[in-house]
């Protein structure tokens, strides 16, 4: 098998089984606890699709645990997880991994060809996107692997990129029309962080300390989190494009369109998703005892439901 080797180094997320299982082993009891018990039709009462961070784990990988682990514990199949990442510009093409499958530390993930290759073809109908390989390196689908290997150990996997562009949110569509004709079960996983401030990014409109922070919490980070919560995909990326509240909004964009078309065999036909979990890098710092750091980092857990 031709695998995809993994590019992060050391630090990101764990390097062997069982780090990976004593980070991951609470969080499935706990997103059933806070549910509590399960519902009646869970099939229909989730959307199988959420939204994660994309930074390392010791920052974020607690609100990325919560997203994707959203649906362990209900009866819920699932053969392959579409991981959607970003850090692409408008005018990108969809970037996917052609490999057979991928390396994580658990062994390896197969991905589904089939469904990669049927839907490389019908997003050539979408004017203003192409297909390209993903030949770089970046974190925003790696990083999140371990944790869909861990939840989801039998999925394949589906690996692609989608731009900062309107097209994204059509692709989604096409995903989930994709898999409808391939009779695929399938979980959507997109890859975002959101606001990044301070000097180390270059973006400092509000000053420093705690007037910084309740800045990015409270009124940046809260517009793209109201954007996504009002199923508005032009706010997500205006707002992402403008106000920098998003690294990768085209993974989002692709989330909410898949999001619209499952829901469109409904009566609720939209994109809206909800915040399960938000944070930012400088809480976890200022946990450790330290002061708010100058630059940090939003992240925020969605899901759809």
């Amino acid at each position: 098998m031709n695998l995809r080797k993994s590019c992060l180094p050391q630090g990101w997320y764990p390097q062997n089984s069982s780090k990976i299982g004593a980070f991951l082993d609470n969080f499935a009891y706990l997103n059933k606890k806070a549910t509590g018990s399960e519902p009646k039709n869970p099939e229909n009462s989730r959307i199988p699709a959420a939204v994660a961070p994309h930074a390392g784990w010791y920052y974020s990988g607690d609100i990325a645990a919560r997203a994707v682990s959203f649906f362990a514990g209900l009866p819920i199949q699932c053969e392959t997880v579409a991981v959607i990442g970003g850090h692409l510009p408008e005018g990108m093409p969809a970037l996917f991994a052609m490999e057979d499958g991928v390396s994580v530390p658990q062994g390896s993930m197969e991905i589904d060809s089939d469904l990669r290759d049927t839907f490389i073809r019908n997003i050539q109908n979408i004017s203003g996107l192409k297909a390209a390989e993903d030949r770089y390196q970046d974190n925003t689908v790696e990083v999140l692997l371990p944790m869909i290997k861990y939840f989801f150990p039998h999925a394949r996997l589906l690996w692609l990129r989608l731009p900062a562009d309107m097209v994204s949110f059509k692709a989604g569509k096409t995903l989930a029309k994709t898999a409808v004709s391939l009779n695929r079960k399938l979980f959507v996983l997109g890859s975002t962080d959101l606001t990044h401030y301070g000097s180390n990014y270059g973006f400092c409109p509000n000053g420093h300390g705690h007037e910084a922070l309740d800045w990015v919490i409270n009124v940046n980070d809260r517009r793209f989190i109201d954007a996504v919560e009002a199923g508005d995909p032009e706010a997500v990326l205006e707002r992402a494009d403008t106000e920098h509240s998003s690294c990768s909004p085209g993974a989002v964009l692709g989330v909410m369109g898949f999001a619209e078309e499952i829901r469109s065999a409904g009566s609720n036909i939209n994109s809206a998703g909800k915040l399960l979990s938000y944070k930012t890098s400088a809480d976890v710092v200022m946990e450790e005892g330290e002061g708010i750091p100058g630059s940090f980092v939003g992240y925020g857990a969605f899901v759809w439901s």
